[in-house]
């Protein structure tokens, strides 16, 4: 009997029975156009039921597609095969000169799946991944290729669409002149006093941690852009020595730090591709909240750390700047990102999510698509201005409703 397909942490159970992975486009529009019930696999790296496609659907990976990553030097552009992982294509438009403004802080994630849930960096000015797009390529439901570009009515719909409209096949995004990166990590800063808006534009990216067993951040990982003057971090101490961010996991798996410059690509991601990400063992959660309530939101999480510490690892804050994709939980407002690994224990952890939740809820939270979240969909729905216009575009591109599992049907209502 064949092992059941779980998600990379362990704690989703596909109902699918075998992964798809049809090597060639043709093969993937005829095994889409004669399927019922389709969801895509990305790298696995999503804590919910999101990729799940029923029981008797199928789960479609685009692993065996080619890999194709294609530089257009004079547009500034790059279009990237559906299957292919942030490190992939980071190797690829590096070693053409070029960048993307941003990573995630894991690099093994892939990019489709990625923009797809409003993954995101860090960065007062930067954007969520997927604010680089610039093209989306589908298979719909008949097996038909549709293209849907900016300056469409549609595409603000297209990019953070949770796989409800199609199979994305490839995106075309925007690049910049490459640029090096020096990334700094320092120690104990406290919440108190904390002017949470100078913190976070210190530099081109700012990640604070805490592990909540006490007031305040144990980490603050700051990654400066080399060619742009930097003014320093004067609110903690650099770090004596080479940190991880999960308390008790070896810094060798993460990005260079002590200020050494280096490409990019290299930098933005907390973590190096050839290493297991994050902690491996773990659940995770995330809340994106307009980001002048982000000290108030710390004091909230501060007045329950003694519910949350037990089971959690660390909580990441990071901001990331408003962006006009509809399901974007950075949508039309600037963000601060509330990030939480928690310990593989799925019975103990809910609860606590649970609280988070209540705790935050004054905020206007928006939960990340990927996570483990318990808001209930009507309230979901509530938090998305454009959660109408993102229905009817899911009623106009399948309205048999071949991509909706019981996740996305939910958050349609």
């Amino acid at each position: 009997m064949a092992e059941p397909l779980t998600n990379w942490a362990g704690n989703i159970t596909y109902s699918a029975e075998e992964l798809q992975r049809p090597h060639s486009l043709d093969a993937l529009r005829s095994l889409v156009a004669r399927s019922a019930s389709v969801r895509v696999l990305g790298s696995g790296h999503s804590f919910n039921e999101l990729a799940d496609p029923g029981v008797g659907g199928v789960l479609l990976s685009l692993t065996a597609l080619p890999p194709s990553v294609e530089v257009d030097a004079a547009a500034r552009t790059v279009r990237v095969a559906g299957g292919v992982r942030y490190a992939e294509l980071a190797r690829a438009v590096h070693g053409r000169g070029f960048a993307l403004p941003n990573m995630a802080s894991l690099p093994h994630i892939s990019v489709a799946g990625s923009v797809a849930t409003g993954t995101h960096g860090s960065g007062n000015t930067n954007g969520s991944l997927a604010s680089s797009v610039r093209e989306v390529e589908l298979v719909l439901a008949d097996g038909s290729p549709l293209t849907i570009g900016r300056g469409d009515a549609r595409f603000e719909g297209a990019v953070t669409s949770l796989g409800a409209l199609g199979v994305v096949t490839a995106l075309t995004l925007d690049l910049e002149p490459g640029f090096e990166v020096a990334q700094h990590v320092f120690g104990e800063l406290p919440l108190a006093g904390l002017d949470f808006e100078v913190v976070s534009s210190s530099a081109y990216s700012v990640s604070l941690f805490t592990d909540w067993r006490r007031s305040g951040f144990v980490q603050a990982w700051v990654k400066r852009r080399t060619d742009v003057p930097w003014d320093g971090f004067p609110w903690a101490d650099p770090a004596a020595e080479a940190m991880h961010p999960v308390p008790g996991m070896p810094a060798v798996n993460c990005t260079q730090q002590f200020g050494v410059p280096g490409p990019w690509h290299e930098r933005l991601p907390h973590f190096r591709p050839e290493f297991t990400p994050s902690s491996g063992s773990e659940l995770q959660s995330e809340y994106l909240l307009p980001r002048p309530y982000a000290v108030d939101a710390l004091r909230a999480l501060d007045s329950i750390r003694g519910t949350v510490a037990p089971v959690l690892q660390i909580c990441e804050v990071r901001t990331v700047a408003a962006d006009g994709q509809w399901l974007s939980p950075a949508y039309g407002r600037d963000t601060v990102a509330l990030h939480f690994t928690w310990v593989e224990d799925t019975a103990a952890v809910l609860p606590v999510v649970r609280r988070v939740e209540a705790a935050l809820a004054p905020f206007d939270p928006r939960p990340h698509w990927g996570k483990v979240f318990t808001v209930e969909a009507p309230v979901l729905r509530e938090r998305y201005p454009r959660m109408g216009d993102f229905r009817a575009l899911a009623e106009e591109l399948d309205p048999t409703g071949t991509f909706r599992n019981s996740f996305v049907s939910a958050v349609l209502g």
